[in-house]
Order: C-alpha cells, then structure tokens, then sequence
C-alpha cells in the first residue's frame, strides 16, 4: 500500500510526537492518547481509497500537452477559428474519464 502508518498518523494525530522505526510506532506525546492498531489500519484504507479514487486526475495530469502547448494551441484557434486546443482538451478527458460517483 501506498499509505503506511507514517501517513496514517500524520492525518489522526497531526500535532502529536511519535516516532515509527521497524514498522514499530513509538509514541513520545504524553498529552494525546495514541491511536490504536484498527484506527490506524482504517485510516491507511482510507487514504488509499482517496488515492486511488483520484487515479484519472494522475493520468490526465500526464496526458495533458504542456502549457506552452496549450497556449500555442489557443493562439492559432483565435487567429484561425480553429478548435484544437478544445479537441486537445476533451480527448484527454475522454481517454481519462473521471468516475462516477
């Protein structure tokens, strides 16, 4: 998984001093309790369901031709009345759809 118990505790406890060597947590703060195991465990699923939701924004991100592209793009439909930077757009959308929720 891509969520491990560092990410897991930095969420439920963002203030709170601990440390995690050998997949082992060691918590140092004597003001907040520590998380137990299941806290922890629902919260590494939580944040790889987020992650993994967002797979289409990672694929769009790549596929999307750069800025300077885009803006080229826009520039030559605006002086030729063209639409490529439009059809540019919507085939990355289209190849990447975002999920239905």
């Amino acid at each position: 998984m891509i969520f491990d118990k560092v990410s897991a505790l930095e969420k439920l406890c963002p203030d709170a001093k601990w440390a995690v060597s050998d997949d082992v947590i060691e918590w140092r703060d004597e003001e907040k309790e520590q998380p137990t195991d299941k806290q922890i465990k629902d919260k590494i699923v939580e944040l790889q369901t987020e992650y993994d939701a967002k797979q289409y924004q990672r694929d769009r991100a790549e596929s999307y031709p750069s800025i300077q592209e885009q803006l080229d793009m826009q520039y030559h439909d605006a002086v030729n009345g063209t639409t490529k930077w439009k059809d540019a757009i919507a085939k990355v959308k289209t190849d990447n759809p975002k999920p239905s929720e």
